[in-house]
């Protein structure tokens, strides 16, 4: 990518949201199976502003998450970085998303500081339906973006929506990949679920969409639309976990269709706002027992070709 930043590099001495052993556990699944490290498509870093309402909203156990939901890795910025630096994590996203207009273009311009500021990370952007949004996707794309982030939940708006024809015509265009939140968990959005997408992807079939959480918990609709259009791959973003099995537990009979399209399946784990370790969201995906050529690729080597990032 060319970083500096390389997963021996020691972390600062600072506090830091976890133990010496989690360093171990993490940086031995990677090493035992002979990868240069992890790449976690789904890590949210935020203006502090933004990301105090956010965890405030999570201490809050707010309509939208329903539950109980502590945060594990509840750390100043600098700390979070040196966390994933230290797990090994050699590429993250800075999944930004507004809640309501004139706000998705002020966070543009916060990550694309962020990640000139810090060289792992994949250049983030996000959009809302506005009459502006083309025009600031377009120049998000020219500047660099490499993956940009759609909250159907939070945002609480229809990926049909046409003042978002110009954001999908040019992210088909370009192939900038969209990681999308999409499915109807933790709680349903007025406009969640698979249909829309159906939908979107049938005006825009070659759209580079990466669903969120596998599509929880739609999981079997999202599945077979990640089956039937070439660009559209998951994230398995809290799936598999305990957290989210006890809920809305992935159907075992998709296993197989799991291995099949393998390619398509990139790790995500939602740092830093996870109810539980960065060690049991890789040990969740390990665990579902479809190979190491598989966790291989889920873990690093598919992401590595759809962002291009060498070994």
């Amino acid at each position: 990518m060319g970083s500096d930043v390389h997963p021996d590099r020691p972390i600062p001495d600072q506090p830091a949201p976890f133990s010496d052993s989690e360093v171990e556990q993490i940086r031995a699944v990677w090493q035992g199976l002979d990868l240069p490290g992890l790449i976690d498509v789904h890590t949210h870093f935020m203006p502090r502003s933004v990301m105090d309402k956010v965890w405030a909203y999570f201490d809050s156990a707010g309509p939208l998450i329903g539950r109980e939901w502590p945060i594990t890795y509840c750390a100043d910025e600098d700390v979070r970085v040196a966390t994933l630096q230290s797990f090994g994590v050699r590429a993250y996203s800075s999944l930004v998303y507004p809640h309501k207009p004139n706000m998705a273009e002020w966070l543009n311009g916060w990550a694309a500081d962020f990640a000139a500021h810090h060289p792992d990370c994949l250049h983030t952007a996000t959009f809302y339906p506005e009459e502006s949004a083309t025009g600031y996707v377009s120049k998000a794309i020219a500047a660099g973006a490499r993956v940009f982030k759609c909250h159907i939940q939070v945002g609480d708006f229809s990926a049909l929506n046409p003042l978002l024809d110009g954001v999908w015509s040019q992210l088909a265009d370009s192939q900038v990949p969209v990681i999308i939140h999409c499915g109807s968990g933790p709680a349903p959005g007025r406009f969640t679920g698979p249909e829309p997408i159906a939908a979107l992807l049938k005006r825009f079939p070659s759209l580079p969409l990466i669903v969120a959480h596998m599509g929880t918990p739609e999981y079997t609709e999202f599945l077979h639309l990640a089956e039937h259009y070439e660009n559209v791959r998951l994230d398995t973003t809290m799936s598999f976990t305990d957290f989210s099995e006890k809920d809305a537990p992935y159907p075992p009979e998709l296993r197989p269709r799991l291995r099949d399209i393998g390619s398509k399946i990139l790790f995500g784990s939602d740092f830093p706002n996870i109810p539980y370790t960065y060690t049991h969201a890789l040990e969740a995906v390990i665990r579902l027992d479809l190979g190491d050529d598989w966790v291989r690729g889920v873990l690093y080597e598919n992401a590595a070709e759809v962002f291009g990032i060498g070994a």
